[in-house]
């Protein structure tokens, strides 16, 4: 009777242990037309699960809990979607606003943001339950709203965004969660698209569409203000058609040097970042939309709008050169290294495909099948400034 019940609670035990799953090789993957996610083993390239009926996913952005098992995604719709990634369940959706554009995670990991366009301004939720913490609108001028864009988190537990028609960067402090702090900065410039923060959390740069130039804001030192940097690149030059706008958080930051697209060229720019000034500039296959760093700052993967979406590119930091054109599929949307950086997973649109690539050898791993994905998030994105 003894060994019978060893044998039992052995048993149990056994199905306990093979039914765990560990959390940092995990990943999400938005499959934007059917308003669904994947989520996915990045170690062994495996399809875990598919989490369906998250709304319109156009435009989709996910952040990650510390303990990296909830995935919170961000929808067009203004849905906020709290994926249980252990379960592969909607832990909690909530719709809380009529146009959103992406949200961030505070600090500790108890607040969640959300930047809206309708209407304008951030709401503030508890990760935890998904409750209203605070709701912020983008007031300016007389009675006027804005749209609200480039929402990253930044050290001391501050949120820190844009106001696309209102030519403003915001500070806001929530040390106390009841009772926001906001600092406003005006006059940075027309019509700030999107932004980047340093991996460091050191500097905050939005990116103008409406002027040349970007806007920087150092916040160690916010009582200098905002700073304009690169106020001439440009600004002679024929614009060519944009198809696509830039995605800032998708800059590299790469040892010394700032990789960002430049908008209506067929160029990366080189920034030094110890004078912000231009240091060179690289000719590319097309209008780049994301220029993103591998981990280790070696290589930079740059994709492309319409019609040059079939191609990738690497540019070797040692000596900014290009290094290769890979051409994925039709529809290169979106890049995601592991978080060593020995792998970058690719998602092709319009090839309904996922595809590996050895950042090392730029040899094809393997594909998996993806219906139209966009979007590609891994959960080391928990443990990192500003994404």
């Amino acid at each position: 009777m003894t060994k019978l019940l060893f044998l039992i609670v052995l048993l149990f035990s056994f199905n306990a242990v093979a039914d765990l799953r560990a959390t940092g090789d995990l990943g999400i993957v938005i499959e934007r037309e059917d308003g669904n996610a994947l989520i996915v083993n990045t170690t062994e390239h495996k399809r875990l699960a598919e989490i369906e009926k998250l709304g319109d996913l156009s435009h989709a952005s996910v952040v990650f809990s510390r303990d990296q098992r909830y995935a919170y995604v961000f929808g067009r719709d203004g849905g906020l979607t709290k994926i249980d990634m252990l379960k592969d369940a909607i832990d909690k959706r909530i719709v809380q606003a009529g146009n959103s554009i992406g949200g961030a995670i505070s600090q500790d990991g108890k607040l969640i943001a959300v930047s809206n366009y309708t209407p304008g301004g951030v709401k503030v939720f508890s990760s935890d339950t998904l409750e209203l913490v605070a709701d912020i609108p983008s007031n300016y001028g007389d009675g006027l709203r804005s749209k609200v864009v480039g929402l990253v988190d930044a050290p001391g537990q501050l949120f820190v965004f844009s106001l696309f028609d209102a030519g403003e960067i915001w500070l806001a402090d929530f040390k106390n969660p009841k009772a926001p702090v906001i600092k406003k900065f005006p006059n940075i410039g027309k019509q700030p698209y999107d932004a980047l923060m340093s991996p460091d959390g050191h500097y905050y740069i939005a990116g103008l569409f409406g002027e040349p130039g970007l806007a920087l804001l150092d916040l160690w030192n916010t009582d200098a203000g905002v700073k304009r940097i690169l106020p001439d690149y440009g600004k002679d030059d024929e614009k060519l058609p944009v198809y696509k706008m830039p995605h800032l958080e998708g800059w590299a930051v790469a040892g010394d040097y700032v990789f960002a697209p430049a908008i209506g060229q067929h160029k990366v720019l080189v920034i030094d970042k110890n004078t912000w000034k231009l240091h060179d500039t690289i000719a590319v296959a097309g209008q780049p939309v994301f220029v993103m760093a591998r981990p280790d700052a070696r290589q930079v993967w740059v994709n492309f709008a319409f019609p040059d979406n079939n191609q990738l590119q690497i540019i070797d930091v040692k000596d900014l050169s290009l290094r290769l054109t890979l051409t994925p599929g039709k529809a290169v949307l979106h890049m995601e290294f592991t978080p060593r950086g020995e792998q970058v997973w690719v998602a092709v649109r319009d090839d309904n495909q996922l595809v590996v690539y050895d950042t090392d050898t730029l040899q094809e791993i393997t594909r998996l099948p993806a219906k139209q994905p966009n979007g590609i998030f891994f959960s080391s994105r928990a443990h990192k400034i500003g994404l």
